[in-house]
């Protein structure tokens, strides 16, 4: 048996030791908010933190979580700076399809818990490796920034 800390919870699981992370949790424990996306580290669509680093869960074997906390997408809005950040996503409508957006919004958070007022450099830099098809760079980039200073706007409706 495997001890896991996810989002504030101990978790065993009956896994093999080689398993990646991102099957663990959206394949055994049925936390789905994390993606997979390449299954390479290259799209930042399993993104989850790690003692509060973001890592690409889809080649972080299960093992190399063990002892450490785990903060996936679903336990992020238990800190007000996962609040934030999220609120601020809503807000600016950052997603259009959405896949990567939880692997955007988890980067993100990290990128402010190191750095609460990051520089444009700052953003692109934490950023960087998070691939959004859509192309919402431009909002992701304003959502971090609203996040940053707390000065959140309500998501727009359509008439």
């Amino acid at each position: 048996m495997i001890v896991l800390s996810i989002n504030g919870q101990d978790t065993q699981v009956d896994v093999p030791e080689d398993m990646p992370l991102l099957w663990v949790l959206r394949d055994v424990l049925g936390l789905n908010g994390t993606k997979f996306g390449c299954g390479m580290a290259q799209c930042g669509a399993c993104t989850v933190h790690l003692d509060g680093q973001a890592v690409r869960s889809c080649v972080l074997p299960v093992t190399g979580a063990v002892g450490k906390k785990i903060t996936t997408i679903e336990g992020l809005n238990a800190t007000d700076l996962g609040k934030r950040v999220q609120q601020a996503w809503l807000g600016i409508e950052v997603a259009q399809c959405g896949y990567c957006q939880t692997g955007q919004i988890m980067s993100a958070a990290a990128l402010l818990a190191a750095k609460p007022t990051p520089t444009d450099a700052d953003i692109d830099a934490a950023m960087s490796g998070n691939i959004c098809r859509c192309g919402t760079y431009v909002r992701i980039r304003a959502a971090i920034k609203q996040a940053a200073t707390g000065q959140l706007t309500l998501p727009q409706t359509i008439a």
